[in-house]
């Protein structure tokens, strides 16, 4: 009893010894939070948005608090930013994610230089490469449309969460896209979503114990389903699976880590297409308005091209589409919500915009909230919370790129794909396929609310900093295909 009581008491100590950080001449303001090494982890992991909004409005737009035994420094201030991303010397971003790979996905990468994979995949999405993939998915995203149909009454309407059926018929298109895999698309489906389902969880290791040991047996079946020796047989030589096995092999990781990379890029590239298509359409369904203004614009797409060379599908690809992209751009102000987070491996001077200078010390984190500032500044966006299909149109139909915050004009006004030297590589092919699905789904079927009263659900506050936010719950739609649909 008396050795439990000791150990409690030296463990309080430490804890205290811990939490004696003061804050120097020139640093940020220091918010540590009430609870000794925790801090402020807990309502961090809760609720990231209204945490951090929260800790601006106490100390403006740069703060540090303590998380988990991490001093992490949040600058919210977007015209300080290239501050953060251009300094590959004092700020390192791998540390941070190679502990996240080791912690959600059991993976070590310790030979791949970061550079060198990033350069791997600007060879599959851009040029020749990017547009084979982008035929691919266009004809996987209609090819499973339609077969999801076959055996339906064309007159009769069918019922659906929007999120499952916009999460599944992306999620397979892209599966079959990169891994081209038929005959197991389904269980990739429905045991990705369990884990996904765990993924922050995972990356806060905040896993209960039965949910624990259903992330593990969720992970370990997706390895088993991914596994080389499996996807090699179905595949052709030049896909985007095979590519990348050959680029794992020739860098030197074994068969085990090859195994758990091919989970980490199925989450990477398929994590957030789903959720995006889902918020672009359940704005678009409760917003009759923006509705109207995008079958406007697909009508009209058809007007244009008067030499009749593109399919539908490609007019997209062809023809401007301003009100779709504005819609799109909208969609992603409201729900993208990445975190962009840097080690400071030496000490740094920070020069902000305003030009206030702050020390930032050695091992400590920085943290960009773009969701938070510049997304949904009220400085830079009149009513942020509000959806405004037409946000980034100007009068005459051109984007509206030209955004301020204490009057001076912003680099950086949203921010859904990052920024700077590691910007988001499959940023081009993501639009593109987005922007497909929902041609499609607007060309193909007749899509409606069950309730016409419905609003779109709240977000689920746990994935702020894991890219699309996701609902909590589902919006009820009912749908049936077109009698006259385009001929794509």
């Amino acid at each position: 009893m008396l050795w439990t009581v000791f150990l409690l008491l030296n463990g309080l100590l430490i804890l205290l010894l811990f939490s004696t950080r003061k804050r120097k001449k020139n640093e940020p303001p220091l918010d540590k939070g009430f609870l000794p090494w925790l801090g402020h982890a807990v309502e961090f992991g809760k609720d990231a948005a209204r945490f951090l909004a929260r800790m601006k409005d106490k100390h403006g737009d740069i703060f540090t608090v303590r998380v988990a035994g991490y001093y992490v420094t949040v600058l919210l201030d977007p015209h300080s930013f290239d501050a953060v991303l251009n300094d590959t010397v004092s700020l390192d971003f791998t540390r941070n994610r190679n502990q996240l790979l080791k912690r959600v996905f059991s993976l070590q990468l310790p030979s791949i230089k970061p550079r060198a994979e990033r350069e791997w995949m600007e060879q599959h999405f851009q040029g020749l490469s990017f547009s084979k993939l982008s035929s691919s998915m266009n004809n996987h995203l209609q090819s499973l449309l339609l077969s999801d149909q076959k055996g339906c009454d064309p007159s009769e309407w069918r019922q659906s969460g929007l999120f499952s059926l916009c999460y599944s018929l992306l999620f397979r298109a892209g599966y079959l896209t990169l891994y081209e895999r038929q005959d197991n698309v389904s269980a990739v489906y429905k045991e990705f979503r369990k884990f996904d389902d765990l993924l922050t969880k995972l990356a806060r290791c905040s896993l209960k114990r039965g949910e624990s040991k259903a992330a593990n047996l969720s992970r370990e079946h997706l390895w088993e389903l991914l596994s080389p020796e499996k996807l090699c047989g179905g595949s052709e030589l030049s896909s985007w699976q095979q590519s990348y096995h050959d680029f794992l092999q020739e860098e030197g990781v074994d068969v085990e880590m090859q195994k758990r990379a091919l989970l980490l890029q199925l989450w990477t590239t398929q994590c957030n297409a789903g959720p995006a298509g889902f918020w672009f359409l359940g704005f678009l369904i409760t917003h009759p308005e923006a509705m109207e203004a995008v079958q406007s614009e697909i009508r009209g797409l058809t007007l244009q091209d008067t030499s009749h060379q593109h399919s539908p599908i490609n007019l997209l690809e062809a023809h401007n589409t301003p009100v779709f992209d504005s819609v799109l751009t909208e969609t992603l102000r409201l729900t993208a919500a990445v975190m962009i987070n840097r080690e400071v491996v030496q000490d740094k001077i920070l020069h902000m915009a305003n030009e206030q200078v702050y020390h930032l010390r050695q091992g400590d984190r920085v943290c960009l909230f773009p969701f938070l500032s510049p997304q949904m500044d009220p400085e830079i966006h009149q009513e942020p919370e509000i959806f405004k299909y037409d946000r980034f149109l100007n009068e005459d139909m051109t984007v509206k790129d030209e955004f301020y915050k204490d009057k001076k004009r912003l680099k950086y006004y949203t921010m859904p794909w990052g920024a700077g030297r590691n910007i988001c590589v499959g940023k081009e092919f993501a639009v593109q396929a987005i922007k497909q699905f929902v041609f499609l789904l607007l060309t193909h079927l007749d899509l409606e609310l069950c309730d016409p009263e419905a609003k779109l659900p709240t977000v689920n506050p746990s994935r702020y900093g894991f890219g699309m936010l996701q609902p909590e719950g589902d919006l009820l739609v009912r749908y049936k295909l077109k009698r006259k649909q385009l001929k794509i």
